[in-house]
């Protein structure tokens, strides 16, 4: 009886400890700048968080360098629990497929919490471009060799890669326009000075609704319901394509499993409750998911070689 009563004993400790936590404000890292789909679902999340705990998360924006800063950060900072990383495709999977000298290794400097939303992107384009479908876009593409662009929010970037995999499935020959950013992507888009670009959905169904935009497809693997008359890239003349993304917690190595276990559940509870679905999905999230942090890491080593093969396939270079 003796081990089972020591289990038991361990068992308390960790729940104890457990509870005690949060006792201060937590700072949430978010390496995107403010407005955009990471922001949206972390401020989401970060609310009720704080509601629950009645200890607030402090949301901390530091875009820049394709989320690097920003990831960078929370990898160096103390695993005491109260530095997070809002740990997004781009900084966990595809910067480590597309970087050499990373200052971060998204495998062993970060504790996986939980993956909190799936995503997709939707092709959009504006009114004056003469196509109202994907395989329009194709023949026009085709008979204008290079002549298309769109706008990224970085080289090897997420929409970068979506707009690559499109390329490389279509035959299509569109030039990719870099951005300090999705936001500017997005207002170089509105004024003209690019003529395509793989938007969220977030922040391109205001413009949709507004009729300054077209959509032509979602590359969900099923239609949005945000944008049930939407459809999807496969479904429009490209079959098999699809490009979704991701939103995650993660936290410095190290970081006690307790505190890992806490933050998990309370956050699944989070996703579950009815409002924060309603908003979520209506801002353009495909699926809130609230996995383990077992399946999260899974992912993370997943999509990193998915990535590291439709970069070296693409022919995208970091140069």
């Amino acid at each position: 009886m003796g081990w089972r009563l020591l289990i038991l004993f361990a068992c308390g400790v960790t729940s104890v400890y457990a509870q005690g936590y949060p006792n201060r404000p937590v700072r949430l890292v978010v390496p995107l700048a403010p407005g955009g789909a990471g922001d949206i679902v972390a401020r989401t999340v970060a609310a009720k968080l704080s509601e629950m705990w009645g200890q607030q998360i402090v949301i901390d924006n530091r875009g820049g360098a394709n989320t690097i800063i920003g990831t960078e950060i929370v990898a160096k900072a103390k695993p005491d629990g109260y530095t997070w990383l809002l740990g997004v495709q781009g900084s966990l999977a595809i910067n480590p497929a597309f970087y050499a000298g990373l200052p971060y290794d998204a495998i062993n400097d970060f504790d996986p919490v939980t993956q909190l939303t799936n995503y997709g992107y939707v092709l959009v384009v504006p009114p004056s471009l003469p196509v109202k479908s994907v395989r329009e876009l194709i023949v026009l593409g085709k008979s204008r060799p290079g002549q298309l662009t769109y706008g990224i929010s970085g080289t090897g970037g997420s929409n970068h890669l979506g707009g690559e995999l499109f390329r490389l499935m279509t035959g299509v020959k569109m030039i990719p326009v870099p951005y300090k950013g999705s936001a500017p992507a997005l207002t170089a888009l509105l004024s003209g000075e690019v003529t395509v670009m793989f938007d969220t959905l977030i922040t391109s169904i205001p413009q949709l609704k507004a009729g300054r935009l077209r959509a032509l497809g979602v590359t969900l693997s099923r239609r949005s319901s945000s944008l049930p008359d939407v459809p999807t890239i496969a479904e429009s003349g490209v079959p098999g394509y699809r490009f979704e993304a991701w939103q995650s917690i993660v936290l410095p190595a190290g970081t006690g499993k307790d505190i890992i276990n806490k933050i998990q559940a309370d956050t699944v509870r989070v996703l579950a409750l009815p409002d924060v679905r309603r908003k979520l999905i209506d801002e353009g999230a495909n699926e809130l998911v609230g996995s383990s942090p077992e399946q999260l890491a899974s992912l993370i080593r997943s999509d990193i070689e998915k990535y590291r093969k439709l970069i070296r396939d693409a022919g995208v270079s970091a140069h």
